[in-house]
Parts: structure tokens; sequence; C-alpha cells
């Protein structure tokens, strides 16, 4: 297997290897959340072969499973694979392999998407334009994930802060950014949603693992602005032409 995901592989697996349990059990509280949210934005059929790239434990394609005819979950970090597996439902498989080289044909699934990973990638470009290859003319394609503010300064500081709090951020794209990416790849926008959550601290540094000298930086880049403590994220469902 090609090393996941480009440049910073090594600390997105080290990351999620070390973290998986927590990964796991924040995605177990949540889970019915997101299947009622997921439902309502992407209005599946039921007939849908669906594929999540990045599925982690298996947070997205777990959601969609109930609704779709069979999901395939992709992740190259095995410890997060194992979990999946243990959640698994009877039209779910999880397999390992890298996002930005997928292991599948042109056109094999109705749908296909990604939640909350890009900002932990290299290239995403290539995880783009891969959902879409992978995508039959007239499917779909879902990304969700946070977004950087539109102000440089305030991008700026939220950077800092998250590539503080975990090594394997590589960087969040802004609401103008995701478009052009869609835009290049030829992916008409069906429907976009914004949403913001605040973080409690404590726990959002536990879960990346975030520990010593590392813990103490990110708690004095908080303690100094309360913004990096609110996230925006972006739902954006496409259309491949």
């Amino acid at each position: 297997m090609r090393a996941p995901y480009g440049r910073g592989a090594s600390s997105v697996t080290d990351r999620f290897a070390r973290t998986a349990d927590r990964v796991a059990a924040r995605q177990d509280s949540r889970a019915a959340r997101l299947a009622e949210d997921v439902r309502d934005f992407v209005r599946p059929s039921g007939d849908e072969r669906v594929l999540d790239v990045g599925t982690g434990a298996g947070a997205l394609a777990l959601a969609l499973a109930p609704f779709v005819r069979e999901v395939v979950g992709l992740d190259p970090v095995p410890e997060l694979l194992e979990l999946a597996r243990e959640r698994a439902v009877p039209n779910s498989e999880f397999v390992e392999g890298d996002g930005t080289a997928l292991p599948f044909r042109d056109g094999d699934f109705d749908l296909a998407g990604t939640h909350r990973t890009l900002h932990h990638v290299g290239r995403p470009d290539l995880v783009v334009a891969e959902l879409t290859r992978v995508t039959r003319p007239g499917g779909r394609v879902l990304v969700v994930d946070q977004l950087a503010p539109a102000d440089p300064g305030e991008a700026a500081a939220l950077h800092e802060f998250e590539t503080v709090r975990d090594p394997s951020h590589v960087r969040l794209l802004s609401a103008a950014e995701l478009r052009e990416l869609f835009a290049t790849n030829g992916l008409d926008l069906l429907r976009e949603r914004r949403e913001e959550a605040g973080r409690e601290l404590s726990a959002y540094l536990d879960l990346a693992g975030c520990e010593g000298e590392r813990r103490t930086r990110a708690e004095a880049l908080a303690a100094g602005n309360a913004s990096l403590l609110v996230e925006e994220v972006g739902w954006y469902l496409l259309s491949r032409a």
C-alpha cells in the first residue's frame, strides 16, 4: 500500500493509532445525531452503493448504512478499521487503503463521501479527484469538513492552534478553496450547509492525545483567543456530470 494521503502520512497513522479508542468513543456518542443529519442532508434513495473515504471507526459509513444498499469504508489506519469492523452491520465493509489512490474502478459508486478528513491530507485535491473518479456519472459526492476562516489572520491563528494540538493536522481549507476544488473536478453543488459548534478545550485536547509541552502551548493559545474553540463545519452535496 502506498503511504496514505502523501505528505504527513506517518503523523496521521501514528496519531490515530494512538487515539483510536477515543475517536471511536466520541463517534459512538454522536452516532444517532450524525445518522439523522446525514439522512436529512443526503436524502438517499435506498439503492445506492456508497464509499466513505477516511472512514476512521466507521462514522459516516455506519450513519449511511441504514439508508442505502451497500457501503464501503476505507481508511489507512488498521487500528481504526478494527474498531469499524467491530461496529459493522450486514451491508457494510471496511478496507485499508489510500484516499489519494483509491483501489476502485471508475464509476464504481453511486455516492462517494468523506467526513472531516480533508484537513489531515497533504493533497486534498487528489482525494476530491478520486472521489469524483469512482462516482458514476449522475452520482453524488459528499464532502464534510471543518472550514478555515475567510480572514487570513484568523485562519493563521486557527492553523497554529490546530497544528500544535494535533500533529496529524495539515491545513483547513476555506469554503472558497473547497468550491474551487469542486469546480476543477466538474462537480455541481446541489446543497450546502454550515454549522458552528463550541468545543470544550480539555476534551478537545484529549481527543488528539495532546500532552506535555504541546498541551501547554495549545492551552495558552486558546486562553488568548476564545474563537479558536468555535468550529465552523461545511457540508457539501455535489453532482458528478
